[in-house]
């Protein structure tokens, strides 16, 4: 039986979150006009490991998201940090819970926004990899036609990103960051330089993994692999609507879901 469609709500410090639309990937470079795929270009898709569905990371049994989950999921303990990035960690860390990105309806970067307790769907179709994120309903384009990263890319929230396959793993490479998002929910700096590497490998029918390298050498020290994100298959979902709005809007957000305004 399919999900039910309904909209999905969260109560978060300072707002009430269910996401906001930021522009997911930087402009594709300017190409010649393609034609239509062709029955031969899906018959090479029907060969690769299949990663369609919707995907979702078990968070403790919670599901859809679960509280308290996601705060620096997939990053080790102590990345090495240089002393100005290691300042801005610590700076982050005291910030008021009021202050954070979450808070002020700001989507987590790259790559929190994979470790989300959310689902998001893969389709796979010829040239481009799409990954829709339930959470902040977010959007993620990436481009497998042989093309090279951009020279020098338009700064984008989650960057420009190239993938190809290595065997049974997906490989994606993204570059041209823009600085002022974080690795994750605990305030992992990053700066225009970051580069990642995203690894995806279908282990089994219903398992998928994820492990991303970051290279960031004026936030970091040296390259760091990430702990292992793990993925189970969700049949038969869909995903939700996923909005973000101020907390002092509550009062009459409440009225709208209780029907006693049919204004927005």
């Amino acid at each position: 039986m399919a999900a039910m469609r309904s909209h999905r709500w969260i109560v978060g410090v300072g707002i009430v979150c269910a996401g906001v639309g930021l522009a997911a990937q930087a402009p594709q470079p300017a190409n010649k006009a393609k034609s239509a795929p062709t029955a031969a270009d899906w018959a090479a898709i029907a060969n690769l490991p299949d990663f369609t569905g919707v995907w979702e990371i078990p968070m403790g049994g919670g599901g859809r998201g679960a509280r308290g989950a996601g705060a620096g999921r997939g990053v080790p303990a102590r990345p090495s940090l240089t002393p100005e990035y290691a300042a801005k960690k610590r700076a982050y860390d005291e910030r008021a819970a009021e202050d954070t990105d979450a808070a002020n309806c700001l989507p987590p970067g790259m790559p929190g926004i994979m470790g989300q307790p959310y689902p998001m769907e893969f389709l796979l179709t010829p040239g481009q990899v799409t990954i829709v994120i339930e959470a902040y309903q977010q959007v993620r384009h990436i481009y497998t036609d042989g093309r090279p990263l951009p020279d020098d890319p338009d700064p984008a929230w989650y960057g420009y990103s190239i993938g190809k396959w290595e065997g049974d793993t997906f490989v994606v490479e993204t570059a041209g960051f823009k600085e002022g998002s974080w690795l994750d929910n605990s305030g992992h700096p990053h700066t225009e330089a970051l580069q990642l590497t995203e690894r995806y490998r279908r282990i089994n029918f219903g398992r998928l993994e994820l492990v991303v390298t970051v290279n960031d050498p004026k936030a970091y020290s040296r390259p760091w692999t990430s702990d292992t994100l793990r993925f189970n298959l969700q049949p038969d979902t869909e995903l939700l609507e996923h909005l973000c709005e101020n907390n002092k809007d509550l009062e009459h957000l409440q009225e709208i879901w209780q029907g006693k305004d049919a204004k927005p």
